[in-house]
């Protein structure tokens, strides 16, 4: 379920990192080197930013999911 979660907010993400990297491609190609790496690097940015980057809002959860990943049990309750 994180998985699925977690892919939602990347598409999420997407939606607003793909028109720069598209305005970017389309002024590289037009010559404007300085507007055009710059639109490109600002949607890197914004995935990379996501991606690595813990947020307040993330802390909780790595916090309870090291807490339940520290037991010698899995959900279905197997020992590992």
């Amino acid at each position: 379920m994180k998985e699925l979660l977690e892919t939602i907010k990347l598409a999420g993400l997407m939606v607003f990192a793909i028109p720069p990297a598209l305005a970017g491609i389309h002024f590289l190609l037009a010559g404007r080197l300085l507007i055009g790496g710059t639109l490109i690097g600002l949607a890197v940015g914004l995935v990379a930013v996501k991606r690595w980057l813990t947020m307040p809002g993330d802390v909780p959860g790595l916090v309870l999911g090291k807490l339940v990943g520290s037991s010698g049990t899995d959900a279905e309750g197997e020992d590992r």
